[in-house]
């Protein structure tokens, strides 16, 4: 197999749908919706910029159902209340060029967004660093029915798929954690019961869409945490997985709770899930996307050409450089530029990804760093901004 054919040979899911290529912008939380959960002329740029740069499919970061339980005040809402004109311009701008645009769907639970939700999770917490409420049976049983909504109008509006977000410590991955989940009835306790409203999920949202719709499920390898989910279950819900209607498994790891070991952390210098992608691909015939860790060519193509996965899933990589896909296909720039950033304040770094997504959605990124703590100022002051508008636009 040639260097080129290895990254940019096409992929058929097992819904139908083509990816061009093996190269996925995986999901961000861009913070680029209005505050009122509508996308701005910014994410639409942002996204085309992308398609633009040769990715398969890019992965717009948790869209919300339901205003209910947000991320973040950037997040974008799509409900029967949104506005659809909008998404169909976001999603015409992100198919540009045979790329695919999917909506994650997202769902914070425990970690939703103070000044703007209602932190509810499996079970009720009282931690330190973490409190939330126990969402009710009802509750739990709307969740599929929600995604399931959002995903159909979606598909409306022209969007390629959607992802189910049960990584990263927010609602799904609560669910699967035995350090979140302390239930006692039908969605707690073993893994079984715990993977449960995961599957719920899936299937619901299958049946709203039809059998030729790309549905993915974002999935934590574990949760890296003492007490968390851990890889042998993990790998009990890829099993379940496998013969379930999903048509990619996006793996992954870590979550967003305070004292959780950063995906990084003793990972080296490669992708950071690699060993646990080689168990995932005994236990499943799935697509498996592999996310975190890739800074070079020569890493997604080892990881591609091994068999353990089949598309490779950028993120700050495409940050750094949005055509990075087109530029690996004309041999040009096989290793990005990261920045280095010394003494990185907590949140420093997210800080200045995330306004960088802004700058390239404004076609005004420069290959200056700049300066962390005006990230910071400039991030924070712009949640401030958009939970203003949220909490009066959602009448909170």
């Amino acid at each position: 197999m040639q260097q080129n054919e290895v990254l940019f040979q096409p992929l058929e899911l097992p819904c139908g749908v083509v990816l061009k290529n093996r190269i996925a912008k995986s999901a961000m939380s861009d913070s680029l919706g209005d505050g009122t959960g509508h996308p701005t002329a910014q994410q639409n740029r942002l996204y085309q910029r992308w398609a633009e740069g040769g990715v398969a499919v890019s992965i717009v970061g948790e869209v919300q159902p339901t205003s209910q339980y947000a991320e973040k005040p950037g997040n974008l809402v799509l409900d029967l209340q949104s506005d659809l004109s909008k998404f169909r311009d976001l999603a015409q701008q992100g198919n540009k060029d045979g790329a695919q645009l999917w909506l994650q769907l997202g769902h914070a639970g425990a970690l939703a967004y103070a000044p703007i939700s209602d932190a509810k999770g499996p079970s009720a917490l009282v931690l330190p660093e973490l409190k939330c409420a126990e969402l009710s049976l009802d509750e739990i049983q709307q969740v599929p029915l929600d995604f399931a909504n959002t995903a159909k109008l979606a598909q409306i509006a022209g969007f390629g798929g959607v992802q189910i977000h049960a990584a990263h410590g927010f609602l799904l991955s609560q669910f699967l954690s035995p350090l979140f989940n302390k239930r006692t009835d039908d969605f707690g306790g073993p893994i079984a019961n715990r993977m449960r409203l995961l599957l719920q999920s899936i299937e619901t949202t299958r049946t709203a869409v039809g059998p030729d719709f790309a549905i993915a499920v974002k999935l934590n390898s574990s949760d890296q945490l003492m007490g968390g989910l851990s890889e042998d279950d993990a790998l009990e819900v890829v099993a379940a997985l496998d013969i379930s209607s999903v048509d990619i498994i996006d793996i992954s790891g870590g979550t967003y709770f305070s004292g959780a070991k950063a995906a990084s952390d003793g990972a080296g210098g490669g992708p950071y899930f690699v060993d646990f992608a080689k168990l995932a691909r005994a236990v499943t015939s799935k697509p498996l996307m592999l996310t975190g860790g890739f800074k070079t060519r020569a890493q997604a193509e080892d990881v591609l050409r091994s068999g353990v996965v089949d598309v490779i899933g950028l993120a700050r990589a495409l940050v750094i450089e949005p055509n990075l896909p087109s530029l690996w296909m004309k041999d040009q720039m096989p290793e990005p530029t990261f920045p280095r950033f010394a003494q990185a304040p907590e949140g420093g770094v997210t800080a200045w990804y995330t306004m960088r997504l802004t700058d390239i959605g404004a076609d005004q990124e420069t290959d200056e760093t700049g300066d962390l703590l005006e990230a910071m100022r400039a991030y924070d002051k712009r949640d401030g901004e958009r939970t203003e508008i949220w909490t009066q636009h959602f009448r909170r």
